[in-house]
């Protein structure tokens, strides 16, 4: 589109001689902004205007893509234009000192600045690159800082200039001017390309640049929205006063300043464009876990509208039903099921408005368990239904399988009571956080009701089972006092039958051993015997006598045996003799009783061993 011009201007012959005037470069560019990671062109437009003399030989244009760090720059010049020339261009373009500057590329080698590019003999397009030895590297701050300004949440005070109303909306630093702009459309039914912004800072230039490149002012800007009278007079005060295109439509807006006139509508064209934008989907198409499928449906939405947000329950419905409904009375919750849809035009204001308002998290948070899932695909749209019909019955099913696509997204607020679940309100997305807030507390209203009704039944209930396990511990403790005492007994009475039993068997073996020495004892001598007998008469403890004659010759031996045979071994009683006093079972038992002296005759006394 340049080259007429450049034949027009080719054409115009000044009266001075040779004499070339040369005018400045310009051209659009393009800059890029601290969000580009990608590099960027811009283009400068060397303008030489021809001498005063007719000349015959038309210029060479030589094109020019010059490559520095991650800019590319395209300069287009003629052929009479020196090294030099190239540079100035490049130093406004990249704000660098040409005394910095070393252009590189050239297919004849190094040149000076003097050199005119038509003694190169260059082809149509030529590709160069910049140095600049004596400049440090760009500092990694800047990207640090924008990668930080990412990951911030700007609140955006925006007025609406017809009806003097003011939103405080939410966005992550992620969000870009377009999805802005969208959202305002959703809650002030003004088409993108019929808004007329004022406060967006100079640098916001590009609809598709982020928020937190645009250089708006952190954590909360002002802005004021408007609609413009008609298309017609945009365009009109746009070539008239040349207003920045960005501050009147999106980037996009000429290509859709029409679109009415082809049937297609303002709300069905944009949701379509905003579906088109969105990376992933909130939940994974026939997912075989539900837990897996909430874990990546709370990892987009965190993506999407920042942290702040409910805690969504990560689990299987029935999952949920068991944490919120099934413990004790005290500590049960209502159950909050938020029911997602990306085609609806009201799903971003409701997430980054309601559900993501401080108020609304803290509140669900102390008072509610919250489940979601993600109705846009059918298929998971059909395995939603199925558990409702199987949980709530087929009426709240079919309650949700009418809503339309544009009634979402959906808020179910159900109670769990003993026999059945009860769903008491199904919010749809156009609504208000003083709305939504308000029917949240009326549902917990109705629920702490019902919960003090809960608790007092098992306060009651929990007395009762108390009164009962004291009375079973009680019955318990007797029954097993009385199985210790008949234990006792029954080990008392097995003692003494063993004891009995010892005290037998020694009995026995005491009569045992006594009728054996009895029977070995020698016959007693009689009175008449004219051998030498000894004539022993002994006491008893119990103060008994007992006397017997032995031959003086016999061994101290047979008396010890004769007392034993009389119930007296000598291993328990000692034998004391009276004059002189001493222990006669201390002598050798081998010896004769003539020999210990208890001939002729000897009074003894038994005494027990210590």
């Amino acid at each position: 589109s340049l080259w007429p011009k450049w034949c027009f201007l080719l054409c115009l012959v000044f009266e001075y001689g040779g004499e070339t005037l040369q005018g400045p470069a310009y051209g659009p560019t393009s800059h890029p902004t601290a969000s580009s990671s990608t590099p960027s062109s811009s283009s400068a437009f060397r303008h030489v205007v021809p001498s005063r003399q007719i000349v015959e030989r038309q210029p060479r244009m030589l094109d020019f893509r010059v490559e520095y760090r991650d800019r590319n720059v395209d300069v287009v010049l003629e052929d009479s234009c020196t090294v030099g020339e190239i540079k100035h261009i490049l130093e406004n373009e990249l704000q660098i000192p040409v005394s910095k500057m070393l252009l590189k590329g050239w297919k004849t080698g190094d040149v000076d600045d003097s050199t005119v590019l038509k003694t190169l003999h260059l082809p149509k397009n030529n590709s160069l690159y910049v140095l600049t030895p004596d400049l440090p590297p760009p500092s990694s701050s800047n990207s640090g800082a924008l990668q930080e300004s990412l990951n911030q949440n700007f609140m955006l005070i925006i007025t609406h200039r017809e009806v003097q109303r003011e939103y405080n909306l939410n966005f992550s630093g992620s969000s870009t001017i377009q999805e802005v702009k969208r959202n305002v459309y959703d809650l002030t039914s003004i088409p993108v390309r019929h808004q007329l912004w004022e406060g967006w800072p100079p640098s916001a230039t590009d609809d598709s640049m982020t928020l937190a490149a645009s250089g708006l002012t952190y954590p909360c800007h002002r802005l004021t929205v408007g609609r413009r009278s008609s298309p017609a007079q945009t365009r009109e005060q746009s070539e008239e006063q040349c207003t920045d295109v960005h501050m009147v439509s999106d980037s996009d807006g000429d290509d859709f300043e029409d679109a009415t006139e082809f049937g297609v509508d303002d709300g069905e064209m944009f949701g379509m464009a905003s579906s088109a934008l969105r990376k992933s989907p909130m939940m994974p198409e026939n997912a075989e876990n539900e837990g897996d499928a909430l874990l990546q449906f709370t990892a987009e939405f965190s993506s999407r509208y920042g942290d702040c947000h409910p805690v969504y329950f990560i689990g299987s419905l029935e999952a949920a039903f068991q944490e919120a409904f099934y413990g004790k009375a005290r500590d049960r919750k209502l159950l909050a099921i938020y029911l997602h849809h990306d085609e609806s035009v009201l799903t971003n204001v409701f997430c980054s408005q309601m559900l993501c308002a401080e108020s609304i998290v803290s509140y669900l948070s102390q008072n509610f368990i919250t489940w979601a899932w993600d109705m846009t695909k059918e298929a998971n749209r059909a395995r939603f239904l199925t558990m409702c019909t199987r949980h709530f019955g087929s009426v709240v099913a079919q309650t949700i399988r009418t809503q339309k696509t544009d009634q979402f997204p959906l808020f179910l607020i159900i109670m769990g009571k003993r026999s059945s679940n009860e769903v008491l309100n199904v919010i749809q997305g156009n609504t208000t956080v003083d709305e939504l807030m308000m029917r949240l507390m009326a549902a917990m209203e109705i629920f702490s009701a019902q919960q003090q009704e809960d608790i007092k039944d098992e306060d009651e209930r929990e007395a009762r089972e108390n009164v009962k396990r004291e009375q079973d511990e009680a019955y318990r403790i007797s029954l097993e006092a009385d199985r210790a005492k008949r234990e006792a007994q029954e080990r008392e009475q097995a003692e003494q039958f063993r004891l009995e039993q010892i005290r037998k068997e020694q009995e026995e073996e005491r009569e045992a051993i006594r009728l054996s020495l009895e029977q070995s004892l020698p016959p007693e001598p009689k009175k008449e015997s004219t051998e030498s007998v000894s004539k022993l008469r002994i006491r008893t403890p119990s103060g008994e006598f007992f006397e017997r004659r032995f031959l003086a010759s016999s061994k101290l031996q047979v008396v010890f045996d004769f007392v034993a045979s009389k119930g007296y071994p000598w291993e328990e009683f000692k034998l004391l003799g009276t004059f002189p006093r001493r222990d006669v079972t201390q002598l050798d038992p081998n010896k004769s009783l003539l020999e210990v002296k208890l001939y002729p005759q000897e009074t003894l006394f038994l005494e027990a061993k210590e």
